[in-house]
């Protein structure tokens, strides 16, 4: 060993994790695992007693390895991400919740990357929490935004929201009374929520929108409706075999797309402006262990 394991916490995630570094760790991921050189199985899950530990492992044959570990603990438990290298030395371990919520967001903005409308795009977001937060602050660097219109149900919340969109990212951002003000004419639509139900209606979206949903995805219990899954021209995802995996019905039964191959223009993606593209949001083994490498050089 060269030297003991770096460690990084939350608070230097929030300082060295640039939207631009996040996303371009999780396009390469996403490439990789969809090429197969970037080993990234379905998450694994052990009970232990009440709590379940659930693994996001993933790695490269001849490169870095690692995995995520985090669990079922009230509240905001920590996480673990740790990274080895070719020759096994660890080099270092990220604790906390922040690069897990940050790595999503920057899957959601490499998905709109590829397949939202050229140009400026008014943005729709619906939630107010955590993973609507990692959404729009990744899609900066994915998507030249105009406007940001976020809804969720609680007022405050979606005027803190919509504040601080404003202060931190610079962003034009308002709070709306509505879901379906927020979504109407927008040409990004983010869904990200903890409803069982759908949150909006298909007919909302607008000809040449790109959806990502990030909350409940089942067919028994999902924030997406059903009709837009058919709508859309393409429906592609982080992870294809984690959707398989879930162990209940995904909301929608046609196949998903590997976001990786839309990336690297093996799979299919938008061929006309009026199209309707939709990511879900499933979760990429392995894109923690990229992107914790890429902060660890």
């Amino acid at each position: 060993m060269t030297g003991p394991p770096r460690i990084l916490t939350d608070d230097d995630i929030r300082e060295r994790l640039t939207p631009a570094l996040a996303v371009d760790a999780a396009r390469r991921a996403l490439v990789d695992a969809a090429a197969g050189t970037l080993v990234a199985p379905p998450r694994r899950h052990a009970e232990v007693g009440d709590v379940e530990l659930a693994f996001t492992i993933g790695g490269y044959a001849g490169g870095i390895a690692g995995f995520r570990a985090y669990g079922t603990w009230a509240g905001d438990s920590d996480q673990a991400t740790l990274v080895w290298s070719a020759a096994g030395e660890l080099l270092g371990l990220v604790v906390g919740w922040e690069l897990g919520a940050r790595r999503t967001g920057a899957l959601g903005a490499a998905a709109a990357g590829a397949l939202a409308r050229p140009g400026p795009a008014d943005v729709a977001v619906v939630g107010s929490g955590r993973q609507a937060w990692t959404q729009l602050w990744a899609l900066t660097a994915g998507v030249e935004i105009r406007e940001v219109r976020v809804y969720s149900p609680t007022g405050d919340h979606r005027a803190a929201f919509a504040a601080r969109a404003g202060a931190e990212l610079g962003l034009d951002a308002r709070a709306v009374g509505s879901p379906e003000d927020a979504v109407r004419g927008a040409g990004v639509v983010i869904l990200a929520t903890r409803s069982r139900t759908p949150v909006i209606e298909a007919s909302w979206v607008a000809p040449g929108a790109h959806v990502t949903t990030v909350g409940p995805k089942a067919a028994s219990a999902s924030e997406t409706p059903t009709e837009l899954a058919d709508l859309a021209s393409v429906a592609v995802s982080d992870s294809p075999e984690q959707a398989v995996a879930y162990g209940q019905p995904f909301f929608t039964d046609r196949p998903l797309v590997h976001l990786g191959a839309v990336l690297d223009g093996r799979g299919p993606g938008r061929t006309g402006d009026d199209e309707v593209t939709l990511y879900c949001s499933t979760g990429l083994a392995g894109s923690e262990v990229v992107m914790a490498e890429a902060l660890l050089r």
